[in-house]
Order: structure tokens, then C-alpha cells, then sequence
């Protein structure tokens, strides 16, 4: 009886120390979780480069920048509310850092285009970064400096703190996975994600 009480004493402090360093392991995990804001033109092709990305766990499309509260999407797609299509991009920064972010930014999209990339043409679709904390805006600042050599011509992405970030309406969310055959995300956006898997961005 002796020996069976110290063997159900034994499995419970395992069990105790086991449950233990698995909320640890999930407490560092959440303390790792840092989010980025950027605008690269449209917000399906931004969200379907970053949903490849080893590190980031959520990528949520939406709208920054402007003065109206809560827009829509008709209402940012006329221009008149301030905004520009962005992205949410949620991430463990022990796998992959707000600096690697933006050097993918970079690859991703052209920041010498003012208020267009390719065929997209209006504010909405400017080249953003809407920083959330004084380290975020000291790495875009550098990371900024670092890309002006990069490009012939002059970087025309607007940096600013983040205001207010708008979620966009739910048929915008993993736009790309969605529609695989709809005729923007065939000729847009998987090529572009082609080309980036080609620079080793992640396995194609």
C-alpha cells in the first residue's frame, strides 16, 4: 500500500512539473507575439506574401491612416477617406524580427510608385509603414535608410505612428486562398508570390 501511494505521488509531481514548463513554454511564447502594419498596395497580395512566412501566425487585412472612423471598403476605395489598404501582420519575433518583416516589405511590393502599385492606382494603395512603439519607428528609420540605397529612385512610403487600425470586412480575409481563380489573384498575385519563392523567401 506503502509503495502504491509513493507511486501515485511520484506521477503526480511529474505530472505537475511537466504542466508547469508547458505554461512557461506558452508564457515566453505569447511574450514573443509583436504585430506590424504596412501598406503595400493591394491588401489580398500583402496578406498572401506574409501568410508564407515562417514565424508569422496571422496576417489580418484592414485599413490605417486615414480620419474616418470605421470605414468601408467602397468608402476607402473612393479615396475620400484618408486611408490605404494594410495589413496586420502578427508574429513570434524569436522566429522572425520586425526587421526581417521589413526587408520583406521591401521585396514585396515597389515604395518608389507614389499611391500605386502596378495597375492599382489611388492613396489607398500607398506604400506604409504605421509604426506601433519607439523601437519599431528606430528600425523603420534604419531599415528606410538601408532600402534608399537599395532603389534607384525615391522611397515614397509614408511612416507614421499608428492611429487606428480598422478591420476590413470578412470576404477581404485570406483573400488569395479563397479565390485561387479569381483573375487578380492568377495574374497578380501568384506570380508575384512565384518570384518570391524563387529569392528563397520560403519552400515553393
Amino acid at each position: 500500500m506503502r509503495k502504491y501511494f509513493s507511486y501515485l505521488l511520484t506521477l503526480f509531481l511529474i505530472s505537475n512539473l511537466v504542466l508547469g514548463q508547458n505554461k512557461k513554454g506558452s508564457s515566453m511564447s505569447k511574450n514573443n507575439t509583436e504585430h506590424a502594419i504596412l501598406g503595400g498596395g493591394c491588401f489580398w497580395c500583402v496578406e498572401a506574401v506574409y501568410e508564407r512566412i515562417e514565424g508569422v501566425s496571422e496576417v489580418i487585412s484592414g485599413y490605417a491612416g486615414g480620419q474616418t472612423k470605421n470605414p468601408t471598403y467602397q468608402e476607402v476605395t473612393s479615396g475620400k477617406t484618408g486611408h490605404a489598404e494594410v495589413c496586420k501582420i502578427i508574429f513570434d519575433s524569436s522566429v522572425v524580427t520586425f526587421d526581417e518583416i521589413l526587408d520583406i516589405f521591401w521585396q514585396a511590393h515597389d515604395p518608389t510608385t507614389l499611391n500605386r502599385q502596378g495597375a492599382d492606382i489611388g492613396t489607398q494603395y500607398r506604400s506604409a509603414i504605421y509604426y506601433t512603439n519607439d523601437s519599431q519607428k528606430k528600425s523603420t528609420e534604419k531599415a528606410l535608410e538601408k532600402a534608399s540605397k537599395i532603389f534607384d529612385k525615391p522611397i515614397t512610403t509614408e511612416v507614421k505612428e499608428l492611429d487606428n487600425f480598422y478591420l476590413a470586412e470578412g470576404y477581404h480575409q485570406d483573400y488569395y486562398e479563397n479565390n485561387p481563380n479569381a483573375p487578380y489573384c492568377a495574374f497578380v498575385i501568384a506570380p508575384k508570390i512565384k518570384k518570391l519563392g524563387k529569392k528563397g523567401l520560403w519552400d515553393n
